[in-house]
């Protein structure tokens, strides 16, 4: 039983590991930079640029 605990603390801990370095990945390429801009992009008008 021990062996079983150890064993799920130890995945735990290398999922945990994974999901922080992904996520840190995903703020450098940028996913996170403008999370409100695009639902309020859609509202402008494109006849103006013309």
């Amino acid at each position: 039983m021990l062996t079983s605990i150890l064993l799920l603390i130890f995945l735990s801990f290398c999922i945990g590991t994974g999901v922080w370095l992904f996520f840190l990945y995903s703020v450098k390429r940028g996913e996170f930079d403008d999370i409100e801009g695009p639902k309020y992009r859609m509202m402008d008008d494109e006849d103006e640029e013309q």
